[in-house]
């Protein structure tokens, strides 16, 4: 049986302060001792240093040394400090001299190579340690010696005691309170998280109509108006699909009601329509329109999921798409020219799609146009490509600009009110742009895309091939 373990936000920050208590436990046991150490030792040589300036006097009759009484043996005194005096040739003169030889034979051999007025040293003796400062020093009579003062490690191992005693109790009641500061921390920065996912499981179950705001924490702040922008996103694209979907019932009742009522009638005998071919020519008119209809719905709902991943960019040469087009509508109204200029051009994009904004630009400049219809790419932009679907109809007015490319939204020759909405997403997917402009005698249509990469080796402009 396998055991799972999930990371939340209150084990993180348990193990926080968890790997924080360890981080200062190692620090104490380890950094702690060695500072401490040096610290004690440092303070017991200037303890040393000042008892010996106190002790130690040089009188008309002799040494005068200042030794502290003994009571049991000298390694357990505690903070005493003893003084003795020995000549240059290290004979003793005057003082305390430790008890066990061995230590005051080995404190004269390290006197013994001394070259400067003052020094310290420290001396192991089993489990202690003696440390003692050696000072030269010249009597009146000319006569020069040292002043040994010395004091056993009983007095620091006391106060090492004593500190690390502290120490520990201070770690304890520490970590004992930092699990109350733990757990108030993990309910702290959960009750916000807790308050957003219901909030989000409100949302799941289509509820959004309640705002969404947390006054406090900056970052809080922050994610409440994130998640209230994303909240009403969501209602306005909720919304838009309600619309989406009411205006295209009404799109697709009419050819509906049109069938059915002709069919009834051609049922009843009745034939509204000249003849019963007339009448069924009727029918199969509006199942073709309803054909239509949905087979521009169809496209223009695959691109709310389209993505980049799913669009084929290669480069494209604007005169063969455009000759294409040409060829596809050049027959449904002869009295209609289409020109081409700018065919050497190179636009990178999804051929198909690129293919159907220029095919729905015509298609709808065909109902407005006079006599002439132009398609036009220009590349010599370094960082863009520009392509133009102009007509000699009526200019549109300024403010329906935007509203054109919204769908279900017809002008006044319109069908479907899907072709310049579906126009405006294809470019949009294309990290482009599309605008209207009328000019004195002629309505443009002007999309921007990005220029097409630059080939590598090839010095020629990214938006131009040579015509062979």
């Amino acid at each position: 049986m396998k055991w799972h373990f999930k990371m939340t936000l209150t084990k993180r920050i348990w193990l926080s302060f968890a790997l924080l208590e360890c981080v200062i436990g190692v620090i104490i046991l380890f950094v702690y001792p060695y500072s401490i150490q040096s610290t004690l030792k440092e303070n017991t040589f200037r303890t040393i240093e000042v008892q010996q300036l106190l002790n130690f006097r040089i009188g008309g009759g002799g040494y005068l040394v200042d030794n502290p009484e003994t009571k049991g043996s000298q390694q357990s005194a505690t903070g005493s400090v003893w003084t003795m005096v020995v000549s240059s040739n290290l004979q003793f003169l005057y003082g305390q001299v430790p008890a066990e030889r061995t230590v005051y034979r080995e404190m004269l051999n390290k006197v013994r190579h001394q070259k400067s007025g003052l020094a310290r040293y420290e001396l192991k003796q089993n489990d202690s340690t003696l440390y003692f400062v050696a000072r030269k020093f010249r009597a009146l009579d000319g006569t020069n010696g040292y002043t040994i003062s010395y004091m056993w490690d009983a007095y620091t191992n006391e106060l090492k005691n004593s500190l690390w005693s502290r120490l520990i109790f201070t770690f304890v009641l520490a970590s004992i309170l930092s699990l109350f500061l733990a757990f108030w921390l993990a309910r702290y920065l959960k009750r916000p998280l807790d308050i957003l996912g219901s909030r989000f499981k409100e949302i799941s179950r289509l509820n959004w109509e309640k705002p969404f705001e947390w006054k406090g924490d900056a970052e809080y702040e922050r994610l409440s108006a994130q998640f209230e922008e994303m909240r009403l996103n969501l209602i306005k694209y909720d919304q838009s699909q309600k619309v989406f979907l009411q205006q295209a019932s009404h799109e697709m009742k009419t050819p509906i009601m049109i069938i059915q009522s002709y069919a009834q009638s051609v049922k009843d005998g009745i034939y509204p329509k000249g003849g019963l071919d007339d009448s069924m020519d009727i029918i199969i008119q509006e199942t073709e329109q309803m054909e239509k209809r949905v087979r521009k719905l169809l496209y223009f709902t695959r691109f709310d999921s389209l993505s980049d991943k799913q669009m084929h960019f290669s480069r494209l040469r604007f005169g063969d798409i455009a000759a294409l087009v040409r060829k596809r509508f050049m027959t449904q109204r002869a009295d209609i020219e289409i020109h081409i200029d700018g065919g050497q051009t190179v636009i990178y994009a999804d051929k198909e799609q690129i293919q159907t904004v220029i095919e729905n630009l015509v298609e709808n400049a065909l109902r407005y146009a006079k006599e002439n219809i132009w398609l036009e790419a220009n590349g010599s932009d370094a960082y863009r490509t520009t392509i133009c679907v102009k007509n000699d109809g009526p200019p549109i007015p300024e403010d329906e600009h935007r509203a054109m490319f919204e769908p279900f939204k017809k002008g006044e020759k319109g069908q479907f009110g899907l072709g310049l909405a579906i126009v405006k997403r294809i470019i949009h997917n294309h990290h482009g742009a599309i605008d209207v402009v009328n000019h004195e005698n002629a309505v443009e249509f002007r999309m921007t895309l990005p220029a097409p990469p630059k080939e590598k080796g090839s010095k020629k402009s990214a938006g131009e091939v040579k015509d062979e």
